[in-house]
């Protein structure tokens, strides 16, 4: 009976250890197959394209990018054309898809000087600038990322910028390694930034971009990264591939792919360079990011010994597509469109076509939808698969499928009845299938190696509607310069412009936490998009408006202002007593302060509309708030430089710096505010939302009767006098369309306390010594 025991409870936990074995399993099965989020993007592409909201009106807008031969590289194009394809050291096309503005460059934002700017590969400077840009579009801070492991994957191919190492002249010898090899590529942008990740360039030639996006799809769910940019970039610094290709015959003449067309006569060359940021879709979600699109499945592979080094094999691409498929764990049939590898060769086109076909042109219901961005950039080689990825993301979003330009028919080299497969040769609305919108995107490098990914549109968790926002809000700008602000000012107008609907709050939230300051700044005060737009649209003119500050930071050390009455409002504090202990033990010290010289609670009114509408109430109640947050910001390390105040702000900034005891400062607030209360006459006030010179010119009109009381802002002004007044001035403004409100004041008199309150307050004010400052502390009252 012992051992029987001994045996069941042995087979017992057999039993345990294997279903907590299945379960880890299970659990690490289930991580390697979580989807990725694409949270960021940003690129740059022939055609003036300089973000993914360019990328998307130009290739609906059916915008064709190819122009002819840059004149800032030194190429003496006269004497490299010819016509004639026979003819060797010439080429037979003076066109292709080009960056002209790639020569730009601020070296000062990345601290690089000059001279090693000049050393550095165009490619390398492109590269930092989108993977910056790209972080910021994530809403992250690129500088709040140094130390981590965000790991940078880019697809690269060198370009032969610059001398030889050997010949480098003009003190350029000391960066020249660095500023062109490929390697540094990928590196220049984790030491710029920080990231301790993997740093990886990628070579595969065309497909370089979309392996680079692979590698960090799985560097992201082995946990080697927390965050991954991916993506690629090429330009085009010599004439020389012009020259080799003419060779091979497999440039189109007029410089255009004509993907899948039946006049397709080669491929164009073009430049590019395209960013995503990625992150696991449950620490998107968990860092709040916004997802744009996710990657479902991915999958490398390569020729290996097909038909010829350079040419393409159905065989690997029919493989490639299947594994892709796998890995999301997909048939072919819930898959959508693909965007093509599609240059517009006729041997690399037909091969691709058939491969899609014997995929995912079986046994669907819906044809699969197939295009190429080629078509309306040319083709952008290590750039090309991201540049199809933000094409498709987009898509996506839009719920929209852009045209592929030039094709008149397609290829005859094809034969289209083997699989449902349609080129999108019109635009179209992404079709209705009951499921999520998916798309497939391909990269064939020159090399053999071949990738695919599969991308679905955003949960639908993702595309909640964002809440209405109320109240004034502050929109910050900032730059290293006066002309990066006045850019930074234009992005942001023609943001507005470009989205009626947007959220105040969600700009906000994303200019404050998602972008580095610097020390160029503007804030915008206001209320809704249509003040932001006029702030924004008169900081462009160098015109201030209401609600508009701007300046220069000295130092970035904090200074803590403190208000007067105003800034209430009913329920403040409530959800910050419940989930801060620093600020709850604060308040309540406070309470334990005021509580022998008030009849009230400090805990229970901060939701009671009614008693926050007393002056007597509302300063005390703003003081404790005040100096309760100033505890909190400090308790996270946030030392003041120096505090201000006005008015009970003025008391709450004196017992911060340490010059006033908690008591002593609670004692002042609370009988200063009887005293308001006492001395309060028949009179009122009003808000005005102008500046104080154009206020004055208005109330010459009322002879006296009321004057500025208070200059808040720059476009912030008191009045105060007589009410009847001041109510045609209410009426006068908004005749005029200006901002203006009344400040409520109680109108009871206590003249008859005046002097009693008077003595008392002396008698305090005798009675408190007051202590050294700890920081330095300033007064608005003058």
């Amino acid at each position: 009976m012992a051992d029987e025991k001994k045996l069941v409870d042995y087979l017992k936990r057999v039993t345990a250890d294997l279903h907590q074995t299945r379960q880890r399993l299970q659990e690490v099965e289930q991580a390697q197959h979580e989807p990725v989020a694409i949270v960021g993007m940003a690129c740059r592409f022939p055609g003036g394209i300089a973000s993914p909201d360019d990328l998307w009106r130009f290739v609906t807008s059916g915008g064709d990018a190819i122009s002819e031969f840059p004149a800032d590289r030194g190429w003496d194009v006269e004497a490299l054309y010819d016509a004639d394809p026979e003819l060797a050291g010439k080429t037979y096309t003076r066109h292709g898809g080009f960056l002209h503005d790639v020569g730009g460059f601020d070296a000062d934002f990345f601290g690089i000087s000059p001279r090693e700017a000049l050393a550095m590969d165009p490619q390398q400077r492109l590269l930092l600038e989108t993977s910056w840009e790209a972080l910021e579009r994530a809403g992250i801070d690129p500088g709040s990322l140094r130390g981590s492991r965000t790991g940078v994957f880019a697809g690269a191919i060198a370009q032969e910028y610059g001398p030889r190492l050997h010949e480098a002249q003009d003190g350029t010898e000391a960066h020249l390694f660095t500023g062109t090899t490929t390697s540094v590529v990928s590196g220049r942008v984790a030491y710029t930034l920080g990231l301790e990740g993997p740093a990886v360039t990628i070579d595969t030639a065309c497909s370089s971009s979309l392996v680079a996006l692979h590698m960090a799809v799985q560097s992201l769910l082995r946990g080697e990264s927390s965050l991954a940019l991916a993506g690629g970039v090429t330009v085009v610094s010599t004439p020389g591939m012009f020259l080799s290709f003419s060779r091979q015959r497999g440039l189109a003449p007029d410089g255009r792919c004509k993907a899948f067309s039946a006049t397709a006569d080669g491929f164009g060359p073009a430049e590019g360079v395209g960013m995503l940021v990625l992150e696991r879709l449950s620490d998107a979600r968990r860092n709040g990011h916004r997802v744009l699109a996710v990657v479902r499945g991915s999958a490398v592979n390569s020729d290996g010994a097909s038909n010829g080094l350079t040419a393409p094999n159905g065989p690997s691409q029919v493989r490639v597509i299947r594994a892709a498929l796998a890995n999301a764990r997909l048939s072919t049939r819930q898959v959508d469109v693909v965007e093509a590898h599609g240059t517009g060769t006729t041997l690399g086109d037909p091969i691709e076509a058939q491969a899609i076909m014997d995929t995912y042109g079986q046994d669907r219901a819906h044809p699969l939808l197939l295009g190429s961005l080629k078509s309306n950039i040319g083709h952008a080689q290590a750039a090309a698969g991201v540049g199809g990825v933000i094409k498709m993301v987009l898509a996506l979003q839009h719920g929209v499928l852009p045209k592929t330009l030039h094709v008149t028919e397609p290829s005859t080299h094809v034969d289209w009845s083997t699989g449902a497969v349609s080129v999108l040769t019109e635009q179209v609305e992404w079709p209705q299938t009951g499921e999520p919108r998916r798309a497939g995107v391909s990269s064939f490098g020159i090399s053999g190696t071949n990738a695919h990914v599969v991308l679905e549109q955003s949960p639908a968790a993702e595309t909640s509607p964002e809440p209405v926002a109320s109240g004034v809000l502050p929109w910050v700008l900032s730059a290293r310069g006066e002309a990066a602000l006045r850019d930074q000012v234009a992005r942001v107008l023609s943001y507005v412009d470009d989205n009626p609907g947007l959220n105040p709050v969600d700009v906000g939230f994303t200019l404050a936490t998602g972008r580095s300051s610097f020390e160029h700044r503007a804030v915008l005060m206001a209320a809704d998009a249509a003040d932001f737009r006029k702030g924004l649209a008169g900081l462009a003119r160098c015109v201030t408006e209401p609600g508009v500050v701007q300046g220069t930071v000295a130092d970035h050390r904090a200074v803590f202002v403190f208000p007067g009455q105003g800034s209430q409002w009913v329920g403040m504090a409530v959800e910050l007593l419940d989930s801060s202990p620093v600020f709850a033990e604060s308040m309540r010290a406070c309470a334990q302060a005021l509580a022998p010289y008030v009849e009230w609670s400090l805990l229970d009114v901060l939701a009671d509309a009614e008693a926050l509408e007393r002056v007597d109430v509302v300063q005390p109640v703003l003081f404790a708030v005040m100096v309760s947050l100033a505890a909190l910001w400090r308790s996270y390390g946030v030392e003041p430089a120096a505090v201000v105040g006005h008015s009970q702000g003025e008391i709450a900034a004196a017992c911060v710096a340490g010059a006033l005891s908690l008591e002593d400062a609670a004692r002042v607030v609370a009988l200063r505010s009887k005293a308001l209360l006492a001395l309060s006459g028949r009179g009122g006030m009003v808000s005005v939302s102008l500046p104080v010179g154009e206020v004055t010119g208005r109330l010459e009109r009322w002879d006296g009767r009321i004057s500025i009381a208070a200059v808040n802002g720059p476009g912030s002004i008191v009045v105060s006098g007589d009410v009847d007044a001041l109510d045609e001035l209410l009426a006068d403004c908004e005749e005029s369309g200006v901002r203006a409100r009344r400040i409520p004041v109680d109108y009871a008199s206590h003249s008859a306390h005046v002097e009693e309150i008077r003595e008392e307050l002396l008698s305090i004010l005798a009675g408190i010594s007051p202590r050294p400052s700890q920081v330095p502390f300033y007064s608005t009252v003058t």
